[in-house]
């Protein structure tokens, strides 16, 4: 007997519902569909300098009011002071003024972050001796421009200071840190803009602490100044010619000079307060450790490099020695002075060179045995001691150039970045030679770079080169007028010396571009000692410069 369907009615004339259709469908999953493979290749990893920027962390709270309030206090000062050097187009003093307002930022914000001093382990506190040395040099390379007029000394000094002030504010100790901190300004000019931003909006808003009211009390101040001032001016001529000689007159140009200066020094200071609250991770871009390389792939070529430098020394020491040089150099068909000058540039690139070997070798040799290192110490400190002997060698032959055909500013630069070779191939021989591999070798080299610069600037380059012309004159009556008339008011003191109509051909220039009077904040020393000469003793209107520049 079979069972009835059982939607089937139970009695006659009674609706059932049909039953629901059979279907084999899934009920819909909550589970979202897996994501689609997109098409192309797959993205490629992120490099160490985006982790980098990835990493470098803001500071978590906005800036604080006091270092909002120093930053503004700080585009005024920069305003103040470089207006009138962007105005007159002389820098002077007013650029030490704001680099130490700058400079003071970068120490607020380094203190408040708890990075000027660091606990040690025996309880005394550590301070951060890369700030302390690296601040103090760039301020030193921020007063040159008070004391030398040469442009082709003030602009590097004022971009190195920079670079030392920057790096002070990062830290770090390898090379990828030493020379990513010098420009870590850069960026953090534009990363810091939020972070400024919120703390001004912080600052100006009213019942937040107590720089809302100090601001204001500021303005109600100037303001008053202002409306008092103007009219002690209409009252009185002697107080109306005081006040002109302290205000500057108001022009657009003027107005824009001195906005564009305190913007400038504004985000400077603010730039500086964010290094010092969130220094860049730049130890992420350091190298992964090398796989050190063979013993005899890195032996050999060190050696032959040693026997190719042995030669080259044992060739300048027998032309050093000889007592007719002249005789010795005849096979060559040049005289000795020549011969100085040539090869000079081939000299500097060997020795910048041998620094690059040297760093290869550094990194790739082997050092696990004794045996090793010790044979790494040997060939690199034998190819230190001859690279210093090329050094010598080149300064030598310049010298010798310079003394028959007389100094000029790029001599003088070379000779400066020789002898800074120089020093630096001594630096690495010591650490990294001598002493293995050493965590100061990188502040060393950064900061001799900063004293070379100090040294430079100390001996006044453009007065010795006008100097050593005038005395080379003075024994063979050569000079080359021309070219001494494009030098800086440094040479003023040494080309007085000349006789006439030398002297006034080589002053003319010179002397008319130093008769204006500059602001305050442009004051400079070596401008001022030469007006005092040209004064005592001027210029003769009557000299005739025209018919020929060199005598």
């Amino acid at each position: 007997m079979t069972n009835p369907p059982q939607n089937s009615p139970d009695k006659p004339g009674e609706f059932v519902p049909p039953d629901p259709p059979v279907t084999t469908k899934r009920p819909p999953s909550s589970a979202p569909p897996p994501p689609r493979r997109p098409y192309g290749p797959p993205a490629p990893p992120p490099t160490k300098l985006g982790k980098a920027i990835a990493g470098w962390k803001h500071p978590a709270l906005p800036m604080p009011p006091a270092l909002a309030v120093g930053a503004v206090i700080a585009g005024l000062i920069g305003a103040i002071t470089l207006g009138p050097t962007l105005s007159s187009g002389r820098v002077g003093v007013g650029v030490l003024i704001s680099a130490a307002a700058v400079a003071y930022m970068s120490g607020v914000s380094v203190w408040s972050a708890g990075r000027l001093t660091r606990p040690a382990k025996t309880g005394t506190a550590r301070f951060n001796r890369t700030w302390l040395t690296f601040v103090p040099l760039a301020l030193c390379l921020s007063a040159i421009p008070a004391v030398r007029d040469a442009e082709w000394v003030v602009l590097p000094a004022l971009l190195l200071a920079m670079a030392m002030g920057s790096y002070a504010a990062s830290g770090g100790r390898s090379w990828v840190e030493v020379i990513g901190g010098g420009v870590a300004i850069l960026p953090a000019t534009f990363l810091m803009l939020p972070w400024a931003g919120r703390g001004a909006y912080r600052t100006m808003s009213s019942g937040r602490g107590t720089a809302w009211p100090i601001i204001r009390t500021g303005l109600i101040a100037v303001g008053l100044l202002a409306v008092f001032g103007a009219l002690f001016v209409g009252a009185d001529a002697a107080f109306g010619t005081l006040a002109s000689g302290l205000l500057p007159e108001v022009s657009t140009s003027t107005v824009v000079a001195y906005g564009f200066t305190g913007i400038v020094i504004l985000l400077l200071a603010a730039s500086a307060a964010f290094l010092g609250q969130a220094p860049p991770p730049l130890r992420m871009l350091n190298p992964d450790p090398a796989k050190p390389a063979g013993r005899w792939s890195w032996i050999v070529p060190i050696a032959a490099l040693d026997l190719l430098f042995l030669m080259f020394c044992a060739i300048q020491a027998r032309v050093f020695l000889a007592d007719d040089k002249n005789e010795l150099l005849r096979s060559t068909g040049l005289t000795y002075a020549e011969y100085a000058r040539q090869g000079f540039f081939q000299l500097v690139v060997v020795t910048i060179l041998v620094l690059a070997v040297v760093a290869a070798a550094m990194r790739y040799a082997p050092s696990a045995d004794r045996r090793d290192r010790v044979t790494v110490r040997a060939l690199l400190g034998l190819l230190c001691a001859l690279t210093l002997v090329v050094v010598g060698v080149a300064l030598r032959r310049l010298y010798l150039y310079e003394e028959t055909f007389g100094w000029t500013r790029l001599r003088l630069w070379v000779h400066a970045f020789e002898l800074w070779l120089g020093f630096v191939i001594v630096l690495v021989a010591a650490a990294g030679v001598v002493k293995g591999r050493v965590a100061w070798l990188p502040r060393a080299v950064a900061a001799s770079g900063a004293v070379m610069m100090l040294a430079l600037a100390s001996i006044n380059p453009d007065g010795y080169i006008a100097e050593h012309n005038v005395a080379r004159y003075l024994e063979t009556r050569k000079i080359d007028v021309y070219y001494l008339r494009t030098l800086s008011a440094d040479a003023v003191p040494a080309l007085d010396r000349l006789p006439e109509p030398r002297r006034t051909c080589a002053l003319i220039e010179l002397a008319a571009d130093l008769s204006d009077d500059e602001p305050s904040m442009s004051a400079n020393l070596a401008r001022a000692q030469a007006r005092r000469i040209l004064t005592a003793k001027p210029i003769d209107p009557t000299a005739d410069c025209y018919p020929t520049y060199s005598f």
